[in-house]
């Protein structure tokens, strides 16, 4: 499937005029975010733009919450976000009852979410949202797929995503023992976790 079948895929989401909202998933490091900001650049028309893109990211605990949980070491892990807040924040755009709803962003440099950092305006007939759990059927994360519309599962060779995933890291503020470690370690049971997944995605794309 080429790039502007995906387009026309996601165009054809909100052909009746209704909201919409697309979820693409896939393991750390598969290359989700890449996917949606391209799809939200090149389908957006800048005079109205019509696409927003809304992170899952956001809805990580903040570190003084990890800590006090004591999760910090496993930051990225399911029990380390906000599911349900997540999926409620879906739900309201999915209505698509209000003015502008304010989603919450997460800065990589600091590693911590910010609050009502994206706003997504009534005009915004296509929501892209992206995230590891989007697929998984336990606790809170259970009530974000029937929020969507449809989910595509992001799949990239395993040695060019680790690649990825250490570069990542090393870009902000890691050394390279510890984000091999990190991508080795806590990366890793979560990319195994999300592969469990993948035969639930209406679409697989390759992102090699």
């Amino acid at each position: 499937m080429t790039f502007d079948d995906l387009l026309a895929r996601a165009r054809a989401l909100t052909a009746d005029g209704h909201r919409a909202v697309l979820g693409i998933t896939g393991g750390p490091g598969a290359g989700k975010t890449t996917l949606a900001e391209r799809l939200v650049r090149v389908l957006n028309d800048t005079v109205r733009p019509w696409v927003a893109h809304v992170p899952m990211d956001g809805f990580h605990l903040a570190d003084i919450e990890l800590d006090r949980l004591g999760r910090r070491e496993r930051k990225g892990a399911p029990d380390t976000f906000d599911a349900a807040g997540y999926a409620a924040l879906l739900r309201r755009l999915h209505e698509d009852g209000d003015d502008v709803v304010y989603a919450p962003g997460f800065e990589r440099v600091l590693e911590q979410p910010i609050a009502g950092a994206i706003p997504v305006p009534p005009t915004a007939r296509l929501i892209v949202t992206e995230g590891n759990y989007l697929l998984l059927d336990s606790g809170a994360w259970a009530r974000v797929r029937p929020q969507l519309d449809e989910v595509w599962f992001c799949e990239l060779p395993e040695p060019e995503r680790i690649r990825r995933l250490v570069a990542r890291h090393e870009e902000f503020g890691k050394g390279h023992e510890e984000a091999v470690a990190w991508v080795l370690g806590t990366d890793q049971r979560n990319a195994e976790l999300v592969a469990t997944t993948r035969d639930r995605a209406d679409l697989v794309v390759a992102t090699g």
